[in-house]
């Protein structure tokens, strides 16, 4: 029995109603506080594809009116897009908001692996009312933002990595890739795990994808892979607080030349690559996941606050980690808006530390998140894996499963098969290899998110799209 067990509601009738009170309290907050974005973003999809298929327009002439921002995306997104063109304002709106609540279904779902059921009802309840005040997750919806649409694909795809069902392996990675270019670097995730066949079905996918494109929309398509995606001026400003990148963080100091950003995204790749590796060399698909989306955050030129929702596979990290301070700390920051007290300047130390704080959770995420410590969460590096292998003897200590052998302390699933190598991913500080740990904590985070206010207003009033 856990102390949430101890302390929290005995019984229905009282775990109801707290749930009740929380959802009170969330939808009051967002509801009085002004975060809401006024679906901005899906404001510039509707319009460009409303301007390219009823006005003649073109996708990347299109802004917003009143504005400077239009379409960003690939043209593939666009394509994706065009049922948009079929219906009316208030049903795109609607449509946008159960597709996020879908998204966040299925990637609730994949986080939570196999025993997702024994959390119950009422933690389930906590936990996405807890997810509501989440700021990238907050914004995600209220700008009608697509980058949960695709944090689910690129998690279904591990997702079917980790349960052996390679044939459809990297179709998530690539529609993903196509539709935005930050995802691409899952398909370097891919073949650092030397994932040769799903790696080539994500380029396959991506490439097929920006073909029909070019065949839907030639001149569009020619725009954005000559001169479109290179300027990232067509996004917004660099420097604007809402930039939580490596670029960013440059910007702020008044650093805009591409040298010095290309240093840095080595940096971060180079070390991305070396815990990727070892994620991947633990077979422990979450974590190598959690890094990639923590590193293309980092490196992105333009990673608005409402990127981040890139950063939700790390607190799952955390959590079956058994680091649930870890996770609520990170959480409770990413609740607060503390970015926006530096809106209109980052100038000194508590500036640079202040207006960059997300970027700093990032790069400790990429620097500290626990890898190999999540039994359950095992990806098997070898595409067989033997059924009829013996299992280690009880009495052996500390015997390390070689490459192809199921994990005995369960047989039934093939994610358990640690590759060899394996003892080099206990946690340290321990005498047990990692395959013998019983971690996979998943108990949630209990933060208290602090309120924003409304230093944030004046986001809401010209925004940049995405």
């Amino acid at each position: 029995m856990t102390a949430f067990d101890r302390t929290g509601p005995r019984t229905d009738r009282e775990r109801l109603l707290l749930v009740l009170a929380l959802a009170a309290v969330v939808t009051a907050f967002t509801a009085t506080v002004p975060l809401l974005r006024g679906w901005f973003d899906l404001k510039v999809y509707y319009g460009t594809v409303d301007s390219w298929i009823h006005h003649g327009g073109r996708i990347y002439d299109y802004a917003v009116p009143g504005t400077a921002y239009g379409f960003t995306y690939p043209p593939f997104a666009a394509v994706c897009m065009l049922p948009m063109a079929l219906v009316g304002w208030p049903v795109a709106v609607v449509v946008a908001l159960l597709l996020n609540l879908a998204a966040l279904a299925v990637v609730l779902r994949v986080l939570a692996g196999r025993g997702w059921r024994r959390h119950g009802w009422f933690r389930w309840a906590v936990a996405v009312c807890l997810l509501a005040l989440f700021e990238p997750l907050r914004d995600t919806v209220s700008f009608g933002q697509v980058n949960l649409l695709l944090l689910a694909l690129v998690l279904t795809d591990g997702r079917l990595l980790h349960t052996g069902r390679h044939r459809w392996a990297g179709v998530g990675i690539g529609l993903a890739a196509a539709i935005k270019l930050t995802p691409a670097l899952f398909i370097c995730l891919l073949l650092l795990a030397r994932r040769w066949r799903a790696a080539a079905v994500a380029t396959a996918v991506a490439a097929g994808a920006s073909a029909l494109a070019a065949l839907v929309d030639p001149d569009a398509s020619r725009f954005y892979w000559t001169r479109g995606m290179w300027d990232t001026t067509r996004v917004g400003q660099l420097a604007y607080v809402s930039n939580q990148s490596l670029q960013g963080v440059l910007a702020r100091l008044g650093e805009t030349g591409r040298p010095a950003w290309a240093l840095a995204a080595i940096a971060v790749l180079a070390v991305w690559a070396w815990r990727a590796r070892r994620a991947v060399e633990c077979g422990d698909w979450r974590a190598a996941f959690a890094l990639t989306g923590t590193a293309a955050c980092l490196v992105s030129p333009v990673t608005w606050v409402h990127h981040l929702v890139w950063l939700l596979p790390s607190l799952a990290v955390l959590l079956r980690a058994g680091r649930p301070r870890i996770a609520a700390a990170v959480y409770a920051v990413l609740c607060s808006s503390v970015v926006w007290l530096w809106h209109d300047g980052a100038s000194g130390v508590d500036g640079f530390l202040g207006s960059n704080a997300y970027t700093w959770i990032a790069l400790g995420l990429l620097l500290g998140l626990p890898v190999g410590q999540s039994r359950a969460g095992r990806l098997p590096l070898n595409r067989r894996v033997s059924s009829t292998a013996p299992a280690p003897r009880p009495t052996a200590p500390a015997i390390v499963p070689v490459a192809g052998q199921p994990d005995a302390s369960d047989p039934s699933d093939p994610a358990t098969a640690a590759a060899a190598g394996a003892t080099r991913c206990a946690p340290r500080g321990t005498g047990r290899s990692a395959s013998s740990d019983p971690t996979g904590s998943t108990r949630p985070a209990a933060s208290n998110p602090q309120s924003s206010s409304s230093r944030a207003s004046s986001y809401t009033a010209s925004p940049p799209p995405s």
